[in-house]
């Protein structure tokens, strides 16, 4: 028989644990040739979410999990079961039921067709809020133009299945800055995807606000290309030329026509903007050598405190 693993990172999702276990075992229950172990990561939750695992875990032995010393973020927590997972495919998938399990089979079939890597594109419902669905297809449109790899619009959903080799690759990354769902556009292997519609949550609250959404996109972005780098530079020269033609054929009229040059109010407008153009650049710099620095300490992507196998 053929070993699936699935990989679920778990942040205070106590209410919704035993439930996704449930479905997933309902979708195992009607495939013929195939085993299955679920993986749970909790990633330093809160609330009695590890109680919880710690329970169904005695009752079923398809329940795994491994607890983290602390929050490290839904990306190493996936990493974390990606390498402790040894199943000839791994899905990764959320564990609010967004992910909809009815979806293994279609992503099974796909793998069994050749595909080393299946992923989803997500759409989401008209109850999900106007803002959350244009901003989405906005970033992954940023993402694509500014960077190295293509995500195609709604493909960079973290619910997707890889094969064995392709998750042999996955564990030797070491980047601190994780983005997994680039470095899985990234690595080539031959890849299709499929539609599904994003479920309302079974319980609880998304962790991710608009704080998080803006560091996950500069994380994305910054991971897989310098073209920002490249983008503050020609910034530079643009208003650097804009300014000396501006204000040179200022200057040179005013000189022609001998009016007086007061330029108070110009100048400190020139120095407010192109003073804020340098922090804007500064920035931006400063984001990848904060990356080098963090790299080059070479910390693990997480700490496991306890896990059961």
């Amino acid at each position: 028989m053929k070993k699936i693993s699935i990989v679920i990172p778990a942040y205070n999702e106590e209410g919704n644990v035993a439930m996704i276990h449930q479905k997933i075992k309902e979708v195992f229950d009607g495939l013929n040739n195939y085993d299955f172990e679920i993986i749970f990561v909790n990633d330093g939750s809160r609330d009695n979410t590890q109680q919880k695992l710690e329970e169904l875990s005695s009752q079923y032995d398809e329940v795994k999990f491994i607890e983290f010393s602390r929050n490290f973020g839904h990306q190493p927590a996936v990493k974390a079961g990606m390498d402790n997972a040894h199943g000839n495919a791994v899905i990764s998938m959320d564990g609010d039921l967004q992910h909809p399990p009815a979806l293994i089979p279609e992503m099974i079939q796909k793998w069994e067709e050749g595909y080393d890597v299946v992923f989803t594109f997500r759409t989401y419902p008209k109850e999900i809020s106007f803002f959350k669905r244009k901003t989405s297809d906005l970033f992954y449109k940023l993402l694509s133009s500014l960077s190295d790899v293509n995500l195609t619009k709604g493909g960079g959903s973290d619910f997707r299945l890889l094969d064995a080799s392709a998750v042999e690759v996955m564990r030797n990354f070491n980047e601190d800055d994780l983005f997994l769902r680039g470095l899985t556009s990234w690595m080539g292997f031959k890849q299709t995807g499929i539609d599904f519609t994003a479920a309302e949550r079974l319980s609880g609250k998304s962790s991710y606000n608009l704080k998080k959404m803006f560091t996950f996109a500069f994380t994305g972005i910054t991971a897989f290309s310098v073209k920002p780098l490249y983008l503050a530079a020609y910034l530079g020269f643009l208003f650097s030329a804009l300014s000396v033609i501006g204000y040179g054929a200022y200057v040179i009229h005013s000189f022609i026509a001998k009016t007086e040059i007061s330029g108070w109010a110009s100048l400190i407008m020139t120095i407010v903007f192109f003073g804020g153009l340098q922090l804007i650049i500064l920035g931006i710099m400063g984001i990848y050598l904060g990356k080098i620095f963090k790299q080059v300490k070479d910390r693990p992507n997480y700490i496991i405190k306890n896990k059961n196998f």
